[in-house]
């Protein structure tokens, strides 16, 4: 069944001089792939992986270009031109993606880089992008486990913190107090489920609960001391900013990290950073 708006692997089953036709079964017919897009030495019988979408006149087409985002996709994307019908976002294909106003929470403007999720009307088939991410999401009652490791992207900053898109399929939040390192709309990183809620709403951590964090952290400061000669410039006094460039961690962790592995008597914490203890 050909799935549009995602990848297909098709074969290839007539070749004339503007490309090949893939077989896209009953319900589809012959589908073009333009000889731009045909990779060298395909022949009759191969089978080739493209994206499935719609060209400018409408019409089915295959492509080997890769798009930023596929159907179902939450995603980036830069908004390109406004149109009596909605705006037009890049979505790295020759015909841009349309985003109708009945699809965007406030209007968008060209130059503008928005978080898209990506779908297929129902009405007319077409493949569209919205910014109106409820009715996409919390769709299933959420079954993940506190200290779950998730995967997630970032859609939008508010005054208690980040939402998060969680498994693209639920809402998420990391509050700005718990938060460390650079997080923007469409930044994708993993996450652990701090707490889930009487209401529903599930609360997100960057870092492990409890001992786990420490101890993986502790490992890296080792193997990183180790590498490094035996000594790393930063200390509890170094900024926050310094600390996640090197450990991807916050500062409070690193301190408390530090001083667990000064208590065992395995580093030194000096005045300049903190050294491996060789006695």
């Amino acid at each position: 069944m050909i799935k549009i708006g995602q990848y297909n692997t098709l074969e290839v089953v007539k070749r004339v001089d503007f490309g090949v036709f893939l077989d896209g079964g009953e319900d589809f017919g012959n589908i073009l792939l333009p000889k731009s897009s045909v990779p060298a030495g395909t022949e009759l019988g191969d089978e080739i992986e493209v994206f499935i979408y719609f060209d400018s006149e409408d019409d089915i087409i295959a492509t080997t270009d890769r798009p930023l985002a596929q159907v179902d996709d939450f995603a980036l994307l830069r908004v390109v031109g406004i149109c009596g019908i909605g705006a037009f976002v890049d979505w790295g294909l020759s015909k841009d993606l349309l985003v109708p106003f009945s699809e965007q929470r406030r209007r968008l403007e060209v130059g503008q880089d928005i978080m898209v999720r990506i779908y297929t009307d129902k009405a007319s088939g077409r493949i569209v992008g919205s910014t109106k991410f409820n009715r996409f999401l919390d769709k299933t009652p959420a079954d993940y486990k506190l200290g779950q490791e998730v995967q997630v992207m970032i859609a939008e900053v508010t005054d208690l913190g980040y939402k998060a898109v969680i498994e693209d399929a639920h809402w998420g939040l990391i509050f700005k107090t718990e938060s460390f390192g650079k997080l923007f709309p469409g930044k994708k990183l993993k996450a652990y489920i701090k707490e889930l809620r009487p209401d529903g709403k599930i609360n997100l951590s960057l870092q492990k609960a409890g001992r786990g964090k420490v101890d993986d952290l502790a490992d890296k400061i080792l193997t990183t001391l180790e590498r490094k000669g035996g000594f790393v410039p930063l200390s509890d006094k170094s900024s926050p900013e310094e600390i996640f460039k090197e450990f991807r961690t916050s500062k409070a962790t690193f301190k408390k990290t530090i001083g667990g592995l000064y208590k065992k008597g395995l580093i030194v914490i000096e005045r300049g950073g903190i050294r491996l203890n060789d006695n």
